[in-house]
């Protein structure tokens, strides 16, 4: 939330999260619920006596509530090789041989495929109920790990982050597609669950299918960001496609998705729609898994098309047409909400720095990061 100009706060998104009401923090702060209501809506400009009881009640530092977005410095940088002219370019900086080099992070080069270190090993027998696992690390700091499972690319970057303000803690991210990861949560396998699934029905994202899988176990959606999904084509889109009904013109071929992933939900709903049958569209049961492998399809014209995100769209340089705006929600269950990695990892969710990530990557809507958007079988 904007307020003074320049001052910021996610005190809203912070407070949410947490389970607590504005007349819940005004009692732990010693002020006013008109106090919270006033500084939340940006009428209002906390004295630094309000900034410490509120960072206080909420156990954080003023810095994670407040912030001056004039306080980002900036520096000068040499770029690497020749970026493409863009108004807004991802970087990475280095310094070498006493300047600063900016690396831009486009295409292949805005991803690593990095050998994960080992925390033991073991072997799996068949029909056996568990594994004997040699450790190859400390015990101790197994403990501060918090699994994520999910397709969208910006899990690597809030992990980053988050790992840099708490040395200690560790995130571990598996790719699943949104179905996928779902039934991991459900099978105790992971913390928390990223969807971006839709519900026609009911016009409501997410929360359908979590009821559905989840049946009575109270769980939690707390929202990463809103992005926008629609067809990838190659740079300059030299097809002409504009519509899901162009992608039946000759010359198409397009990447599909897996079953239950919400990329694929998307074209067969957008197909439905415009009344198109699967079997007119070339490379409809082609499937690449995950929207970088979508992504690479196009890049190296292997494909016409594929859906996608526009943040994908435009770490590749590809064209994009957009279809639908899709609530990526994080689901976790109420019981894991007090184990202290996840209170850890979600403590940076709505964080300046993570959210101002998002933004760089293109097609993230943040307003409502960091903010409970739903809770199913409340106990």
């Amino acid at each position: 939330m904007k307020q003074d100009h320049d001052l910021y706060n996610n005190l809203k998104q912070i407070r949410l999260r947490l389970g607590m009401s504005q007349q819940d923090l005004a009692a732990i702060a010693g002020v006013s619920r008109q106090t919270i209501g006033g500084v939340e809506s940006g009428h209002i400009s906390p004295s630094t006596t309000v900034a410490l009881r509120l960072a206080k009640a909420l156990g954080c530092q003023v810095e994670d509530l407040f912030w001056l977005e004039h306080d980002t410095p900036e520096i000068e940088a040499i770029p690497a090789q020749q970026p493409p002219v863009s108004e807004s370019l991802r970087l990475s900086l280095a310094r070498v041989g006493g300047r600063w080099i900016a690396h831009s992070l486009l295409g292949n080069n805005a991803f690593r495929l990095e050998m994960i270190p080992a925390d033991g090993e073991g072997s799996y027998e068949a029909g056996a109920p568990t594994v004997q696992v040699k450790l190859l690390d400390d015990l101790s700091k197994l403990h501060n790990t918090v699994v994520l499972a999910g397709c969208t690319p910006a899990f690597s970057l809030w992990a980053r982050a988050a790992e840099r303000w708490h040395p200690d803690l560790r995130v571990h991210w598996t790719f699943d597609n949104s179905m996928s990861a779902l039934h991991r949560l459900c099978r105790g396998e992971v913390h928390l669950a990223g969807m971006h699934l839709h519900d026609p029905v009911t016009e409501n994202h997410n929360v359908p299918f979590v009821q559905a899988v989840l049946q009575d176990t109270p769980a939690v959606l707390i929202n990463l960001g809103i992005w926008e999904e629609g067809l990838l084509t190659p740079a300059g889109n030299p097809l002409n496609l504009k519509t899901v009904e162009d992608l039946t013109l000759p010359g198409v071929t397009i990447v599909n998705r897996e079953e239950g992933a919400g990329s694929r939900q998307l074209l067969e709903r957008s197909l439905q729609a415009a009344g198109i049958q699967q079997q007119f569209i070339k490379g409809f049961d082609r499937i690449v898994h995950g929207h970088l492998e979508v992504a690479h399809a196009i890049a190296t014209g292997a494909a016409s098309a594929g859906v996608s995100t526009a943040s994908v769209a435009a770490a590749f340089g590809l064209g994009f047409i957009p279809l639908h705006r899709s609530r990526y929600d994080l689901v976790v269950l109420k019981s894991y909400l007090e184990e202290p990695p996840v209170q850890q990892l979600l403590s940076t969710l709505g964080h300046r720095r993570v959210l101002s990530q998002l933004q760089a990557l293109g097609g993230y809507d943040t307003s409502q990061t960091g903010e409970v958007v739903a809770t199913v079988n409340p106990a």
